[in-house]
């Protein structure tokens, strides 16, 4: 797989002086969904501006498809990269569905044939083919979200940049929302980038987890690679998902055999057989 997004940041500095980001290098390859795993404050959303180019004074350099994206024009970045803000209110603004996933591609300066068929297979991607011409007024949180995703698809985007996109849904509504992201990874090789606080829907649906704190990033790699120090986790505010919790304390306080620490419910269970059955063998 290629690299589609290279971050190598000396520092970023808020304008008070504060450092937001600092000693940053980071790639995401092409077919990805990744995860930018931190607590409140950790420096996710300015991550993700600094990819998309919405910051730009900050030290150091960061590459769309090998080219600086300070020397590309905004265009040229959006045609590629779109970012989906946390609260869908501060994106959406047409009257309807239609008109809002419209706006993309027209200033795109698409005809209003290729706009219509752009809008309809990017709302059909999404579920929301049959709200086309309802209120944006009218629709859930979870719904204002998933046309905000159709907007940056009917522009062709290639490289979606989420910022805590499960952030007020109920747990179903979570499900559903990391269900919709991962057909938009695997069907359509969508590339995603997802910056989020919830430990127990990464290790379901992630290719690669990146450990955010202060400002740095502090582990990287495979989900399974990086849950493996509990005590690292709750120094940056984080904990291991639950599953692997449980799993976690059955070895280290009860005394369990695990040959490794699950983090499904699937891979717990085939954990759990395995000791019972070791156990038996032993007596």
């Amino acid at each position: 797989m290629d690299t589609r997004i290279s971050v190598d940041l000396e520092s970023y500095k808020y304008p008070d002086g504060t450092v937001a980001l600092a000693e940053m290098r980071l790639e995401i390859r092409r077919g990805e969904f990744t995860g930018i795993l931190g607590s409140n404050g950790s420096g996710k959303t300015t991550l993700l501006k600094v990819m998309d180019g919405l910051i730009k004074g900050y030290k150091g350099e960061v590459l769309l498809d090998g080219e600086n994206v300070l020397k590309l024009h905004p265009r040229d970045i959006y045609r590629k990269v779109g970012l989906v803000f946390q609260n869908p209110d501060d994106q959406l603004f047409a009257t309807t569905v239609f008109e809002d996933a419209a706006f993309g591609p027209r200033n795109m300066g698409c005809g209003e044939a290729e706009v219509k068929t752009r809008v309809e297979a990017a709302l059909a991607s999404v579920d929301m083919a049959e709200f086309a011409g309802k209120g944006i007024h009218n629709l859930s949180y979870g719904q204002k979200k998933r046309v905000c995703i159709a907007g940056l698809l009917a522009m062709g985007h290639e490289i979606l940049l989420l910022d805590e996109p499960t952030a007020g849904l109920d747990p179903m509504g979570e499900y559903r929302m990391m269900e919709l992201l991962t057909r938009l990874n695997r069907d359509q090789g969508v590339t995603i980038v997802m910056a989020t606080h919830s430990v127990d829907l990464v290790p379901i649906f992630l290719h690669q987890l990146h450990i955010l704190s202060r400002g740095r990033l502090i582990r990287g790699g495979a989900p399974e690679e990086v849950f493996t120090a509990p005590e690292e986790l709750a120094n940056v505010k984080l904990r291991l998902p639950h599953i692997a919790e449980l799993i976690y304390q059955l070895k280290h306080e009860e005394g369990f055999s695990f040959s490794r620490l699950p983090l499904t419910i699937g891979e717990a269970r085939r954990e759990m057989v395995e000791a019972m059955q070791r156990s038996r063998s032993g007596n």
